[in-house]
């Protein structure tokens, strides 16, 4: 009943917030084009700042700011409270609509382990393993806690903790320590549980593991359902999230990324992207099996992100569709079977393995890591390997797992939701597309 009447609050907010805009457009033409005017000057001039370095990046982001102003004034002059209750209108649509999205799965029954084991990193998420005294809690729960120190090799700890009789494999850190202990449950077809106590915490996100509650995470041991999701490998190297050449690669390689992500990225945006940046030399196959070079990022993930949409970008809507998700952002300088121009600057599809050559040593980042991958780079999913348990009051799915693919399909959504039905529509599994 609750998810029916937000629907049915988005759905009538949403249609009136959009004919008041439309109202409020016509009647003081042309402010509407001003604003959208300074907006598009505003973005354009960014971009160019960003891909420059020194003076020309000031003055660009100077001018940028000031055009930004320039909407904002207009906005201002004209009738300021009709403009603001359009935004409120649609905010209040979007939160509604988003709040329909709201997933919670009930996972299969699954015997709980006789000798779980908790590995943490204390140093993980500025000390979360500790703030929240996740030790204490695992041994009140019948989970032997493990602390993670030197010499800091997880894969032999993990490993001597199978050795010792463990059944169960729970990770409390961030998603580069979670591979490596999800990569060892997983050969030796043990359930895992995802303690969200890293910064992130992607893959718990998209495994449907609420990151608020690091605690109650561990009941994924006690009182937990169990689902069946895919690993992805490059080189033989597991990896829960993706792995990242290029741009991000670049400044993940930088000394200060840790201490300052954002500056780092924008300084490496030059050399990678700017007038002066140099080709990558990474090549690659497109799905119609044509040779291409990347001239700016390729990310390769353990099943395929929603990318670029309102609803649930940056998530994957599952982890069990045995594909990789594969994106390739830049200029890629292949032409097509019948002689045709450079292909478009932004590619995806989706496939089971995927491969990319070089004529030397490719920076790479590997679930945040940095790290120089041999070439060439073999990309491979691994279908349903690993046994992961969550906790019965986590959501147990993405939060995109029922976000529709598009606006149409949101306003179709909605309005089957708004109409009693019993099932809502669900995404359809990926099979190769671009």
């Amino acid at each position: 009943m609750r998810r029916r009447l937000l629907a049915v609050v988005a759905l009538v907010v949403g249609a009136a917030s959009l004919a008041l805009a439309v109202a409020v457009v016509i009647s003081e033409f042309p402010r509407g084009l001003i604003v959208v005017g300074c907006m598009l000057v505003a973005g354009t001039v960014a971009w160019y700042a960003v891909l420059r370095r020194g003076a020309l990046r000031t003055a660009g982001l100077v001018v940028a700011g000031l055009a930004l102003a320039g909407a904002v004034v207009v906005l201002l002059t004209g009738r300021p409270l009709l403009d603001l209750l359009v935004v409120v209108g649609l905010l209040v649509a979007v939160g509604a609509a988003c709040a329909t999205l709201v997933v919670k799965v009930d996972l299969p029954d699954a015997q709980p382990p006789q000798h779980p084991v908790l590995v943490y990193n204390p140093r993980s998420g500025g000390g979360k393993a500790e703030r929240f005294a996740v030790a204490d809690e695992a041994r009140t729960r019948g989970i032997e806690p493990i602390e993670f120190g030197p010499p800091w090799d997880l894969d032999a700890l993990v490993r001597k903790a199978v050795a010792d009789g463990a059944d169960g494999l729970a990770m409390a850190g961030g998603d580069g320590s979670q591979a490596i202990v999800a990569a060892i449950a997983a050969e030796l077809d043990l359930p895992y549980a995802c303690i969200p106590a890293g910064t992130r915490n992607h893959f718990a996100l998209d495994l449907g593991v609420d990151r608020d509650d690091v605690v109650g995470a561990l009941d994924a041991f006690v009182e937990g359902g169990e689902r069946r999701v895919d690993l992805a490998e490059v080189n033989g190297r597991v990896f829960v999230n993706n792995v990242s050449l290029g741009l991000y690669a670049e400044a993940v390689q930088h000394e200060g990324y840790r201490d300052a992500k954002l500056r780092t990225i924008l300084e490496t945006v030059p050399d990678v992207l700017g007038p002066d940046g140099g080709d990558l030399d990474l090549r690659w196959h497109g799905p119609g099996g044509q040779e291409h070079r990347s001239g700016a990022a390729i990310l390769v993930s353990n099943n395929r992100y929603r990318l670029g949409r309102a609803v649930g970008s940056g998530t994957r809507p599952r982890i069990d569709d045995g594909l990789l998700g594969i994106t390739v952002f830049g200029r890629p300088s292949g032409r097509g079977a019948r002689g045709r121009g450079p292909q478009r600057m932004w590619r995806e599809w989706s496939a089971p393995s995927f491969e990319v050559d070089a004529d030397r040593a490719v920076p790479a980042g590997i679930d945040g890591e940095a790290l120089v991958l041999e070439a060439p780079l073999r990309f491979h999913i691994r279908a349903g390997v690993l046994r992961v348990r969550i906790a019965r009051r986590h959501p147990g799915a993405s939060p995109s797992a029922n976000a529709p693919d598009g606006p149409v399909a949101g306003v179709r959504w909605l309005l089957h939701i708004a109409l009693g039905r019993d099932q809502e529509p669900q995404p359809q599994r990926s099979t190769v597309w671009i």
